[in-house]
């Protein structure tokens, strides 16, 4: 299938790493057990009982997935970290914010662009189109992909034995549409979505395109989402702000989140709440506290911080997340 999103241009560049199995598994329940704790700050003895494991084993497989020790991981992961973060990246995000929403959204060193169904499309939920999906080893658990001939139009990340209700979750609204399995077709978008730095870069690489179905209110706050460059976190009541609205649309703007039907693509899991704490997230607060905890190692690593695009990301995993309940 031809689509619009732009695959890689060089296929023998190596596949993401893959830690799959029994590790993968115990790295995604420490890492639900984490948010769960949140902002307790536990051993590494602690962790590795709770894994099953020994300490030094626990240690040497939880660096192999983060790129980093649990005790250097969970420093960026306390309350005060979270609230340093927010007031750095406050700069940052207005600067970006005023640059104009007009430019493609940065992330990983790739431009992100997206288009919208069109009112009529909207309504006819998908008639006419055709969906592949398929089921996909990423740095976050198993995700679940789904693109059309326009564009990325959903990406989801499935805790084990879910994957049917995940399925039907991210079919929503596209009910009409031809919707069919096909995994060799979605697989060649994984290394570019997860991408290392370095491998694909703005003057060598068209956008990575999103087809995305939302309101109009859905569209504005995911479009303020793809301004914020990796590493930075916002509050919900900071986010409307900059989109002009009142400090009450915060609960709109956490709706609008939790609809976001391309996480990490356009990357919700960077709004938390003003105390510091982690906020809800449709895929699991584990997962949320993944994606956050990568980002911060990887933006402190960078030579110019929160201002940097793209590290190496964490290694790939199919073992999963747990959700309190899919979206």
């Amino acid at each position: 299938m031809e689509t619009a999103a732009m695959l890689p241009k060089d296929e023998s560049r190596p596949a993401l790493p893959q830690s799959g199995g029994a590790d993968a598994a115990r790295i995604a329940r420490t890492l639900d057990r984490l948010a769960s704790r949140f902002p307790e700050q536990p051993s590494l003895a602690e962790l590795a009982v709770e894994a099953g494991v020994s300490a030094h084993h626990f240690q040497r497989m939880f660096t192999r997935w983060a790129g980093v020790s649990p005790k250097k991981f969970l420093q960026h992961l306390t309350l005060e970290a979270a609230k340093q973060r927010l007031r750095q990246s406050a700069s940052v995000l207005d600067a970006a914010y005023d640059a104009g929403l007009s430019g493609p959204g940065r992330l990983h060193d790739l431009f992100v662009t997206f288009e919208a169904t069109t009112p009529g499309e909207y309504k006819t939920r998908g008639e006419g189109l055709t969906i592949e999906y398929g089921f996909h080893d990423s740095p976050f658990g198993e995700c679940l992909l789904m693109v059309t001939a326009r564009g990325i139009c959903g990406l989801g990340f499935v805790a084990p034995g879910e994957r049917d209700a995940a399925l039907a979750v991210m079919s929503r609204g596209w009910e009409r549409a031809r919707i069919r399995r096909d995994d060799a077709a979605t697989v060649v978008y994984i290394p570019r979505i997860f991408a290392r730095p370095g491998e694909v870069r703005a003057h060598d690489a068209s956008p990575l395109r999103l087809f995305l179905r939302g309101s109009r209110f859905q569209l504005k706050v995911w479009q303020a989402l793809l301004t914020m460059p990796p590493g930075t976190l916002t509050t919900y009541q900071d986010l409307a702000r900059r989109l002009g609205l009142p400090r009450g649309a915060a609960r709109a703007i956490g709706n609008a989140n939790g609809a976001n039907p391309v996480p990490w693509l356009i990357p919700c899991h960077r709004v938390i709440r003003k105390t510091g704490a982690l906020g809800g997230y449709a895929w699991g607060e584990g997962c949320k506290m993944a994606m956050i905890g990568w980002e911060a190692v990887a933006a402190d690593a960078a030579p110019h911080g929160l201002s940097a695009q793209g590290s190496s990301p964490p290694q790939a995993m199919n073992g999963g997340f747990s959700k309190p309940g899919l979206p």
